[in-house]
């Protein structure tokens, strides 16, 4: 199961501090009331592995109630969903499989916008870099080597091709 909470404001430190006191009660819940062995929570996303579909069916209406009741939250209804690990599980801006990690699709399209940008001339390079820079700091955490190393023969291209 993979999930988001909806109604959380995250969007500075402070945020993501206070969301993970108050979900401290939610993963004593997963952990020591349902017994999910395999649970992972950031902020406010989270995912539990389970062998059994029917499993994940049952805790899911589980959190949904506590969530409801306890906290006055709720899952977020299109991105709680129970899927097969082999689809890849979406968390935390990558898609995650069994043995290998994926940048999702549109964090790629938005560093092509950047280098497209620097290309029409509608940023400076500076603003090209750093954006870059960002990206690839983000981007090592998936198996990312030859899109990257892509990204950066294309800017070195555009920047060469100014000179």
């Amino acid at each position: 199961m993979s999930s988001d909470l909806s109604g959380m404001p995250i969007g500075n430190l402070t945020s993501q501090f206070f969301a993970n006191l108050y979900l401290n009660e939610f993963d004593y819940f997963v952990k020591h009331k349902l017994w999910a062995k395999y649970y992972i929570r950031y902020v406010d996303d989270f995912v539990i592995l389970h062998e059994s579909k029917e499993q994940l069916e049952v805790w899911k209406r589980c959190i949904d109630n506590f969530l409801k009741n306890k906290l006055k939250i709720e899952l977020h209804p299109q991105k709680s969903r129970i899927i097969r690990l082999s689809q890849g599980i979406d968390f935390l801006g990558f898609r995650n499989f069994w043995q290998h990690t994926l940048l999702r699709k549109r964090n790629i399209q938005t560093m092509r916008k950047r280098v497209s940008a620097y290309k029409e001339r509608e940023i400076c390079f500076g603003q090209l870099f750093n954006s870059f820079k960002g990206w690839q700091a983000y981007a090592k955490w998936a198996n990312t080597y030859k899109i990257q190393e892509n990204f950066k023969r294309q800017i070195i291209n555009l920047l060469w091709n100014r000179i």
